[in-house]
């Protein structure tokens, strides 16, 4: 797995061993950020369920302001600030080992967009989704990593669903907060 472009473009990162942590693939990484390439410049970034960290650093190198990683996986969470000192981003990045619904719960600030790629089955998406659209700024995403299988509402709170893109057995869906 590597830095597709940007700043840190090239260099490679870390992933967790073993079944707990499904990195996003390079196609999808790829396509998620040719579809949201003019959404990145200076933006606030929070990459939920970030496993090796990799969508908020590929964010920060296409010149994101921060990148807030919240993972509850201890093994991941180290896994991350490794590679977020290997890419240089300490100042603009911010590490949370935490269940993703207590930081929901407790987070304050706001975001410009949101990455969300939680284990598939486990159903936690669409938890997500109801929360994410407090906190996602006008005018903000939902990038959503999900299985082929899963239908997402379109409309989730606030965010109404913008688009949606197949990658055999996976599948991404934008969500757009007006």
């Amino acid at each position: 797995m590597r830095v597709i472009t940007g700043i840190a473009r090239g260099m490679s990162l870390k992933t967790l061993e073993g079944e707990n942590t499904r990195p996003t693939s390079e196609k999808v990484k790829e396509a998620i950020f040719s579809a949201v390439q003019f959404e990145i410049e200076g933006r606030r970034v929070l990459d939920l369920f970030a496993g090796s960290g990799q969508m908020g650093i590929e964010a920060l190198s296409r010149g994101a302001a921060s990148a807030v990683f919240v993972d509850r996986d201890k093994g991941a969470i180290e896994i991350i600030k490794e590679n977020i000192a290997k890419t240089r981003f300490e100042d603009e990045s911010e590490v949370v080992q935490m269940d993703y619904l207590s930081f929901l719960r407790m987070n304050t600030r706001t975001f410009d967009i949101v990455f969300l790629d939680p284990p598939y089955a486990a159903g936690y998406l669409e938890k997500a989704l109801d929360f994410c659209g407090q906190f996602i700024a006008a005018g903000g995403i939902a990038v959503c990593e999900h299985s082929a299988e899963q239908t997402l509402p379109e409309e989730a709170g606030n965010l109404k669903l913008y688009r949606k893109y197949n990658y055999g057995k996976t599948s991404v869906t934008i969500y757009r907060k007006d």
